[in-house]
């Protein structure tokens, strides 16, 4: 059996010059991973908020797809939205998250639920004031339900708007898109020109566009 006194120590009592080394040499490893954990986590901020700032500088400049460029032929989004009821659907493609809202006193609205400031979704929210409103929660933006203008926060524009109407069923369909700040009217015109000069012009939209 091997005593007491015998026991390995290797840094013990007989050898403190060999625990010190350990020592010195454990805190010169801890100081080097620390200083790497530091560098990369200054790296990662620093990426990271590159991208923010350029992210905010294309949204704003509005090179990014804009919500409405492209037609779409009518898509039917509810059989039916009663008051106080809002109805999430993409139009006109795939990646245009859209609303249709059935305000209080009855009045269909549509708008586009990408946020004009980073493009977040934005959210309706019934429970704040009489007609409820548009609110995007990264940012804290605020949009009128009625109309899509901008009641607070960042955003640089209005909601681009969704043209809805109710069919004779009370079926709700999407049936066009204007852009942010654009007449539902010029949407329609600007997205039937797009599609069918001739029809365009048979439906008056040259002259609206021309302003007489």
């Amino acid at each position: 059996m091997t005593s007491p006194g015998n026991s390995p120590e290797p840094y013990g009592p007989a050898d403190p010059d060999g625990h010190r080394a350990e020592r010195a040499a454990l805190k010169e490893r801890i100081s080097a991973d620390s200083l790497t954990t530091r560098r990369d986590y200054l790296r990662i901020v620093a990426t990271v908020s590159g991208g923010l700032v350029v992210g905010s500088t294309v949204v704003s400049a509005g090179v990014l797809h804009r919500h409405g460029d492209g037609g779409a032929a009518p898509l039917k989004v509810a059989d039916r939205i009663e008051r106080g009821e809002a109805v999430s659907f993409d139009y006109p493609g795939e990646d245009d998250r859209a609303m249709a809202i059935r305000l209080p006193d009855g009045t269909l609205v549509g708008y586009s639920t990408v946020c004009t400031h980073l493009a977040c979704g934005v959210l309706w929210r019934r429970d704040h004031g009489s007609d409820g409103d548009l609110y995007c929660p990264c940012h804290e933006g605020q949009f009128d339900s009625r109309t899509g203008e901008v009641t607070g926060g960042p955003p640089p524009r209005p909601l681009p708007k969704v043209v809805v109407v109710e069919d004779a069923q009370g079926a709700v369909w999407a049936i066009g898109t204007a852009r942010s700040g654009e007449a539902e009217e010029a949407g329609l015109c600007r997205g039937l020109t797009a599609r069918n000069p001739a029809l365009a012009e048979a439906a008056g939209c040259a002259t609206r566009r021309s302003g007489r």
